[in-house]
């Protein structure tokens, strides 16, 4: 059951709208309309433009803050921030699930725990925030919610390393043939996949890493086998 009231949610956001009807908007799921009698919006078209809105936001602190940064992780550190998985996880902080206009069959089907509905409403939201409040209301948000607050200081973090290139490059100098991934188990239920996946470079050796995405546990077991051949290196060293 949706709360009735957003004053708690506009409290969390620290923003109060000048217009709640954007902000009822924002948060009006398909579904819902489909049941309802009358004039009423969805969130669809919110969606669209708060994808548009996050994307730039992310997009001008990211180079303010990396002035120097090489365009490709630029690129990927802004795709980590804008992803889904990102978004449904503020929207979990915001317990934005509970103020969701819902149909009953995403009612029935915990539609408010769903990470794609929940990431769809972030964007919404940021819309909302956006023509309610203009840029800088919606880049109050972003500051607050969906950027990291050491942004600008821990590089590392925010550019993780990509162990599989590493891998791949380490292959190459040993004029070895490139390692191969294949996904060993899948277990978990849709929305919270785990996956296990095996990489194996031939006489190097083979390792396994876990994690909720397979591209996650590539770069894991990547990580583990470089580890492996480090510590061969300094063995026989």
């Amino acid at each position: 059951m949706a709360r009735s009231s957003l004053d708690d949610l506009q409290e969390a956001l620290g923003y109060r709208f000048r217009n709640p009807e954007l902000l009822l908007e924002a948060l009006t799921h398909t579904s819902f309309v489909r049941e309802s009698i009358g004039a009423v919006r969805d969130n669809e078209q919110f969606e669209f433009l708060g994808d548009s809105v996050l994307n730039f936001l992310v997009s001008v602190r990211l180079a303010d803050a990396y002035p120097d940064g090489p365009e490709g992780k630029l690129s990927r550190a802004r795709a980590g921030l804008v992803s889904a998985a990102h978004f449904a996880e503020v929207a979990k902080q915001l317990d934005l699930g509970s103020y969701l206009r819902l149909g009953r069959g995403e009612e029935k089907t915990d539609g408010r725990s769903k990470p794609a509905l929940l990431a769809n409403s972030l964007e919404a939201l940021v819309a909302a925030l956006f023509r309610d409040g203009g840029l800088e209301a919606a880049r109050a948000f972003v500051e607050r919610f969906v950027l990291p607050p050491n942004l600008g200081e821990d590089a590392g973090e925010l550019f993780p390393m990509d162990f599989k290139s590493a891998l791949q490059e380490r292959l190459q100098a040993g004029h070895m043939a490139p390692a191969e991934y294949r996904v060993t188990t899948e277990t978990g239920p849709e929305h919270e996949k785990l996956f296990t996946v095996e990489v194996n470079a031939g006489q190097v050796g083979t390792a396994q890493g876990t994690g909720r995405s397979k591209k996650a546990a590539e770069q894991r077991a990547a990580e583990l086998l470089l580890e492996q051949l480090n510590g061969k290196a300094r063995d026989s060293g």
